[in-house]
């Protein structure tokens, strides 16, 4: 009696996370320099920090930069600066749980551009609705709502694709901006709520482009 192996899920992927954990150890490693320096190790200074890599609206509206290209550069920098442990380590567990699934499906080299991208994006949806005044704005959350927005993306046109309720996607979706409307008042205004916008829709739209073929379940 002979046993027939089962055929292999083409869904499921061992795909090597080294690149996403080199992405996590950078934003951790930046802030850990920023806190020796806060702690007078290192002298690192993380006014001078975030006064090149920050993102400054004024910037966009006639401020001069620190260098040529800072108008440019900043919307992406912004996104490899935190406010602190709690700052980073929240984003970094969104980056690293989710992106997981990013590199299942779309690969580490995707992934990471899928990251670039939707951190540009937070970066140019703070500069249209976020605040004008001279105040930074650091962090990976847009990229991180970025790789929120491609996986449900994904999900969704798994369960059109077939003939399944979209419900799962919208409530989830639905409770996520409840949950920034919250955080946005709870935290008197501070949280840019812009970016996690900017980052979540360009990663919806993107997300198609960057999956590799699947099939069977999500």
């Amino acid at each position: 009696m002979t046993e027939t192996p089962p055929t292999p899920d083409p869904y499921v992927r061992q795909t090597p996370m080294a690149a996403l954990w080199a992405l996590v150890a950078l934003l951790v490693g930046i802030e850990l320099l920023l806190q020796l320096g806060d702690s007078g190790y290192g002298g690192l200074s993380r006014r001078w920090v975030f006064l090149h890599g920050a993102f400054w609206n004024p910037l966009l509206n006639g401020t001069n930069p620190l260098f040529d290209l800072q108008p440019v550069t900043m919307f992406l920098t912004h996104a490899l600066l935190h406010g602190g442990l709690f700052h980073v380590a929240m984003n970094a567990t969104v980056i690293l749980s989710i992106g997981k699934l990013v590199t299942d499906l779309s690969g580490p080299a995707r992934t990471i551009l899928l990251f670039i991208i939707t951190a540009i994006a937070g970066g140019g949806a703070f500069a249209l609705l976020g605040p004008q005044e001279p105040i930074p704005m650091v962090g990976a959350s847009g990229a991180a709502f970025g790789f929120i927005a491609a996986w449900k993306r994904w999900e969704f046109d798994f369960l059109r694709a077939t003939g399944r309720s979209i419900r799962p996607v919208a409530t989830f979706v639905g409770g996520l901006t409840a949950l920034n409307v919250v955080l946005h008042f709870a935290m008197g205004g501070m949280l840019a709520w812009e970016a996690h916008l900017g980052g979540a829709m360009a990663g919806w739209l993107v997300a198609p482009f960057l999956s590799r073929p699947y099939a069977g379940r999500f």
